[in-house]
């Protein structure tokens, strides 16, 4: 390696980006604006490292943002992080568990909004101490101006103790 090319950040780096999380905690709509006033900012290398290759992309762009969010306290067989991305018309918190060695296990949006030009789409999830997470979605359609509760799912979604993500 010549001393002019850069260092690549290492995986405990990308993870030292997520502070700790007490659980029970609650991500709603707004609470990406707590962790952007708290949390230090994303380095850009350990975005082009870590953060691009789980979305599938090779290159940032103008219009996405991420933000560290917190680290799951978890079993020691595997890390759990949580970030928020915004991008056009979608904003998602993305929860991935990883090994020990940095191999991801599994990743799912967990909470965020959605507007398809059409329907608007609201998820908040709850995660208990026992890593149990509780989904609640509503949807609003553009051309109605009141919530329709019947419209409301709700799931759950349990990380085992090997970092799979399960639907119960």
């Amino acid at each position: 390696m010549s001393a002019t090319e850069p260092t690549k950040p290492s995986f405990q780096a990308f993870l030292d980006c997520f502070p700790p999380v007490e659980l029970p905690f609650t991500l709603g709509e707004d609470t990406h604006l707590l962790f952007s006033r708290e949390n230090d900012p994303i380095p850009a290398a350990i975005i082009a490292e870590y953060i691009l290759p789980l979305e599938g992309e090779t290159d940032t762009d103008e219009v996405t943002e991420y933000i560290a969010c917190f680290s799951l306290p978890t079993p020691p067989a595997y890390h759990a992080i949580v970030y928020w991305k915004a991008g056009l018309l979608q904003y998602e918190y993305k929860l991935f568990t990883f090994d020990t060695r940095g191999f991801l296990i599994a990743e799912r949006v967990i909470a965020g909004t959605t507007f398809d030009g059409a329907e608007l789409t609201q998820t908040v999830v709850s995660i208990r101490e026992d890593l149990l997470l509780y989904l609640v979605s509503g949807q609003k359609q553009v051309e109605y101006s009141e919530y329709a509760a019947a419209t409301s799912t709700a799931n759950r979604l349990q990380i085992t103790s090997e970092g799979k993500m399960v639907e119960l």
